[in-house]
């Protein structure tokens, strides 16, 4: 008898601990590095991948082929963060359409359920130097732009852009904080000369464009000056090419509307893979397609610039995309069964797309809706998803967020003052014809579980275990909003 009891006491006891070894496991798989086989064999590689675990005390997953092997453990592990270390020959856009439908696998719902980024280089060396770039939090203070958006510079201490759309030529600059930007009309076979220059100057925190581009070439403008890679380098395309220096400090590239300079397509001698390692960008977002539509591109930049100082580059990309799945959702929920065709789009066979849209939804779709099929995943983010890098804030921010877990519920508390606008909060102009107005955005400070809106609440929202989107929400100043939600 007293045999039996011993028994069952140790059968109890190993049931418990082993219960709660699984849940002290799940406390620290926050965050999960993911790389492959290939790489686990490479020991120069390897040193990245242990870097990146040691800093995030991560679980790391070995996969044979592609990240989906990985699928039942990342379900067991339920990361907020995951990053893929890879070597850029097995990175391409399949593997990133991949990775972003991965994301949304984890649990019921129809929202990504980790950020996830890719760490890449020309070199493990250079891999490991986007690692260490991201080892604290940054501030972007400097910034070069070709775009027409930013173009008051107010976001920054230093900055200079370049239009190289709508009337090319045209470029302004400023040289101090509280400085107005001064704006200049050149030729426009000199952009290339002065992007070049103003590189040289400022060493800038940020890049912003949004030009022609492929895998191999920026166009700086249209047709008239090229950037191009080479030996893991950018070189200017002048008569006697031009190769660029990196960087000393951590650096954002945003490439919010090239057509495929995201996609580094199984080629070291890429774009995206020069600009992580010859320009040294410790993080850059790019698409991995060609571009029309600009959804998912200008999206996720009007979502870091509306929250400058709030929320990091990495949660300005998740939430916007977050935000396009719910516009799907409330469209037609089998919209979101519908994957754009690019291998037959890529040869003018638009009428397949119909074809399947029409199937899943019953109806044919329009412009809007082919487009955010086409660009749901379809922007690539290379670097850490948990570097906490942010614009800095310009001027108030006009409210605070506050975050409580009591019992079984949540409270989110926007308190607004003085200085809060409700235009600047939906992103103000910026791409107002690819993104319209985006809602108040929060990213929880900490997971929880189940969130829905608690009886009695009557917001717009989307919501999931990581963040809350509150749409049409117009706020006034100098008063308090909370939105209450039950949870697990």
């Amino acid at each position: 008898m007293m045999k039996k009891r011993i028994v069952v006491m140790f059968a109890v006891w190993l049931f418990t601990t082993c219960n709660l070894l699984e849940v002290k496991a799940q406390q620290v798989c926050d965050y999960v590095v993911v790389t492959s086989k290939k790489v686990q064999a490479d020991g120069e590689w390897m040193k990245v991948v242990e870097a990146l675990a040691k800093r995030h005390k991560a679980t790391v997953l070995y996969y044979d082929k592609q990240p989906r092997e990985l699928l039942t453990e990342l379900r067991r592990l339920t990361p907020r963060y995951v990053a893929v270390v890879e070597k850029p020959e097995n990175l391409n856009r399949e593997f990133v359409m991949e990775g972003h439908r991965l994301s949304r696998e984890i649990d019921d719902d129809i929202y990504a359920d980790y950020l996830w980024g890719i760490i890449t280089g020309y070199s493990a060396a250079d891999a490991m130097r986007m690692i260490e770039g991201s080892a604290k939090p940054f501030v972007i203070h400097t910034a070069l732009n070709t775009t027409a958006e930013l173009s008051d510079g107010k976001y920054f201490d230093r900055f200079a852009f370049m239009n190289d759309g709508g009337t090319p030529g045209g470029w302004g600059e400023k040289t101090t904080r509280d400085g107005e930007v001064k704006n200049e009309q050149i030729n426009k076979w000199e952009i290339l000369n002065k992007w070049v220059e103003k590189y040289k100057e400022i060493d800038p925190d940020l890049l912003v464009t949004s030009s022609h581009a492929t895998e191999k070439n920026l166009e700086m403008p249209f047709t008239v000056g090229n950037l191009k890679p080479q030996g893991g380098r950018l070189y200017a395309d002048f008569m006697t090419p031009e190769f660029l220096e990196g960087t000393a400090h951590p650096r954002v590239y945003f490439a919010a509307g090239n057509c495929l300079i995201g996609n580094i397509d199984n080629d070291p001698e890429s774009m995206a893979v020069a600009w992580l390692s010859g320009m040294d960008a410790t993080s850059m977002v790019g698409y991995v397609v060609t571009t029309w539509y600009g959804r998912n591109g200008w999206g996720g930049l009007k979502y870091w610039v509306a929250n400058a100082g709030r929320l990091t580059l990495a949660q300005a990309v998740y939430l916007n995309q977050q935000d396009m799945l719910r516009t799907e959702h409330a469209w037609f929920p089998e919209m979101l069964t519908v994957n754009y065709l690019f291998s037959k789009m890529e040869f003018g066979e638009r009428e397949a797309f119909e074809k399947q849209f029409k199937a899943a939804t019953g109806q044919e779709p329009t412009k809007d809706q082919m487009g955010f099929v086409h660009d749901r995943d379809v922007v690539a983010l290379y670097g850490d998803p948990a570097w906490d890098v942010k614009l800095q804030n310009s001027e108030p921010l006009g409210y605070k967020v506050d975050f409580k877990v009591k019992g079984k519920q949540c409270f989110v508390t926007i308190a607004t003052n003085e200085y809060f606008d409700g235009g600047l909060m939906r992103g103000g102009k910026l791409k107002q014809e690819h993104v319209t107005d985006i809602p108040f955005a929060y990213y929880f400070p900490k997971r929880v579980h189940n969130p829905r809106l608690a009886e009695g609440q009557e917001w717009e929202v989307a919501v999931a275990e990581d963040f809350l989107l509150l749409y049409n929400c117009d706020f006034e100043k100098n008063k308090k909003y909370t939105i209450v939600l039950d949870i697990n």
